[in-house]
């Protein structure tokens, strides 16, 4: 053994190399107590630097030159002249909705989404007349309706009956539209009945027209009755009894037709198509109410045999008619309403007056 102590230090007799002038002495590390041996990693306790490219190295961008990143000359902007300000434009209105097309059928926008509207409620909120007159196409299937009267007229009771039948439904299902209450199909069902048992009751009594006066005497206290038991509002009850009792009223009252002599209904019944078609033409209201009536005249005297009890026959049915057309367009209609009531309406209403004059005249 030596006597260095340990580390590897020089001992007390020992002495030290020569220094250079810029030699700086190096500490040695101190020993631990016991260890008898050199530490082994006294040589890596300095810090290693990488002299290479390592993966990191190579991953760096490139770094750019210094006039890569040199702030670029400022440019010379033209001064900008100021705007002079634009006068306002007057835009003409749009021209008229017929050569546009039509309007939209929506109304405003509403929380649950634009709702559609009618032609009735545009009519209403624009402020139009409220007599909106079922056209054209209510007015051919009148006439059509009307010609199958005639026809089953001519061919006998029955054959009138299932025509009538037909009319006496739309007539009850009409009115009731043509005032708001839909579907309301205990009054409609009424209604129907109520001519169904007068048609039944004529045919039992052979056609004897004091049996319509009687069911409807009948049908109005069973209207009453129904709707005293009914739990709405007195108003609402109130406007339903008279709904019920018209509606039952005008599907019995055609009924007429059945009552009256098939001349007469043959006669009645050209006249109110010719009336209606006539009516329904592209001509100003009060002309085309003249000219109806003398199309109702014409064609009564045309099939009447060319008498004037044929003439003055057409001219009455024309004139119910004309009242019936008259109610199915008022109070803002809709399209369903002109197909009902527009169609039953002016046949319906003339029904008492086919049959009053056809007995009158023999």
């Amino acid at each position: 053994m030596t006597n260095q102590p340990y580390g590897g230090g020089y001992g007390y007799g020992a002495q030290e190399p020569p220094r250079t002038p810029y030699q700086q002495p190096q500490s040695q590390p101190q020993a631990w107590p016991g260890q008898g041996y050199d530490d082994p990693y006294a040589d890596q306790q300095h810090t290693q630097q990488w002299q290479g490219q390592t993966w990191e190295t190579q991953m760096q961008p490139p770094v750019a030159a210094a006039e890569e990143t040199s702030y670029l000359p400022p440019q010379s902007v033209a001064p900008v002249a100021p705007v002079a300000p634009v006068a306002p434009v007057h835009v003409p209105e749009p021209a008229p909705v017929a050569a546009a097309g039509p309007e939209p059928e929506y109304g405003p926008a509403t929380l649950a989404g634009n709702a559609r509207i009618t032609d009735a409620q545009r009519a209403r909120a624009e402020g139009r007349s409220p007599v909106i007159e079922p056209g054209m196409q209510p007015a051919v299937l009148t006439a059509v309706l009307g010609l199958l009267l005639a026809g089953g007229a001519a061919l006998g009771t029955y054959a009138l009956l299932v025509p009538l039948v037909v009319l006496q439904g739309v007539t009850a299902a009409g009115w009731f539209r043509l005032n708001g209450m839909w579907p309301a199909r205990q009054g409609i069902a009424l209604g129907f009945l109520g001519a169904l048992a007068a048609d039944a009751a004529m045919l039992l009594s052979d056609r004897s027209p004091g049996v319509i006066l009687g069911t409807l005497g009948v049908w109005v206290l069973l209207s009453l009755v129904l709707q005293l038991r009914s739990h709405a509002d007195p108003d609402e009850r109130m406007y339903g009894l008279m709904a019920t009792v018209v509606a039952a009223a005008l599907a019995i009252a055609a009924g007429g037709y059945l009552a009256a002599d098939a001349d007469a209904v043959v006669v009645g019944a050209v006249a109110v198509a010719a009336a209606m078609v006539v009516r329904a033409l592209p001509v100003a209201t009060a002309a085309s109410v003249v000219i109806a009536l003398a199309a109702g005249a014409g064609a009564g005297y045309a099939v009447g045999g060319t008498t004037s009890d044929g003439a003055l026959l057409g001219v009455g049915a024309a004139v119910c008619a004309l009242i019936g057309h008259r109610v199915a367009g008022y109070d803002y209609p809709s399209r369903f309403v002109h197909f009902t009531a527009g169609v039953a309406l002016p046949l319906a209403a003339a029904g008492p007056v086919v049959y009053t004059l056809g007995r009158m005249f023999g």
